[in-house]
């Protein structure tokens, strides 16, 4: 059986951390500034976690 091969799109957006789970970034983030709060910007800076139903799906295309 062949190797099976890495999805670059997914390799360039997810993160493996120590654990095993998947870091992502947050969406929202490259244009139209002006019309969000501080708050907002400063919370999207931060990277989150896949969500357990994501995390499957996209775990595959990372082997």
């Amino acid at each position: 059986m062949a190797k099976m091969k890495t999805h670059k799109g997914s390799q360039k957006r997810f993160k493996r951390t120590g654990t095993g789970k998947l870091k992502r970034s947050h969406a929202y983030t490259s244009h139209m500034f002006a019309n969000k709060s501080q708050k907002q910007k400063r919370k999207l800076r931060k990277g989150a976690l896949v969500s357990a139903g994501d995390f499957r799906r996209i775990k595959n295309m990372l082997p």
